[in-house]
């Protein structure tokens, strides 16, 4: 596949930037559909970032901090980054800021998120410890599209992991990001090839 029909794909990050490099990972087979052409972090501290730049993604900061509470400033000063070069879609990947309607609206069916858990259960965060203590027995991550509303866009990809006795939310994340590796690059494929739409897919079962 040529780079000219290659989806170019901004990856945004807050930290590690694990599903991140999964992407990237993925991006590098000449027939995946979309290259990953730029990361951004709100936090200028994030690993993510050296790990984008050893990797020879070009990466940008915009910290949210100088901004307060101005989350449309913020966004404005992200969406100048994001014409600049010229991006096509947007994969959320462990970024720790909401985002307004009216920049989730512009995206809409160009921005996508994965979620430690298996949407519509366990929005928000902290969700391995939740699952825990509501004695869940399955437990997993799920790729959406991005909507105003927070964890609640159609999905795209789902993926279960078994709930084991002895398990701490830390031998849980560990287990789902296992998973979250696997169906994040295989979702960007899909919308990257036109497989899926935001108007055209509903949520499998659970």
């Amino acid at each position: 596949m040529s780079e000219h029909t290659r989806k170019r794909v901004a990856v945004l990050i807050s930290g590690r930037g694990s599903n991140m490099t999964a992407l990237i990972d993925a991006a590098k087979e000449p027939s995946y559909p979309a290259e990953i052409a730029l990361v951004v972090s709100n936090n200028p501290d994030a690993a993510g970032l050296g790990r984008a730049r050893a990797a020879g993604i070009v990466t940008a900061t915009i910290d949210h901090r100088p901004f307060g509470k101005d989350r449309e400033a913020f966004e404005h000063a992200l969406q100048r980054v994001l014409e600049a070069h010229h991006i096509d879609l947007i994969c959320l990947a462990g970024f720790m800021r909401l985002l307004t309607a009216a920049f989730t609206s512009a995206w809409q069916g160009r921005i996508i998120n994965i979620h430690p858990a298996l949407l519509p259960a366990f929005r928000g965060l902290d969700t391995h410890a939740r699952a825990l203590a509501a004695g869940a027995t399955t437990h997993g991550a799920t790729v959406h599209f991005v909507v105003p509303e927070m964890d609640a866009g159609p999905i795209i990809a789902q993926a279960a992991v078994p709930v084991l006795a002895g398990d701490t939310p830390e031998t849980l994340a560990a287990r789902v990001l296992r998973v979250e590796h696997e169906i994040y690059p295989a979702a960007l494929r899909a919308l990257a090839e036109g497989r899926v739409a935001i108007g055209t897919i509903k949520k499998p079962p659970v």
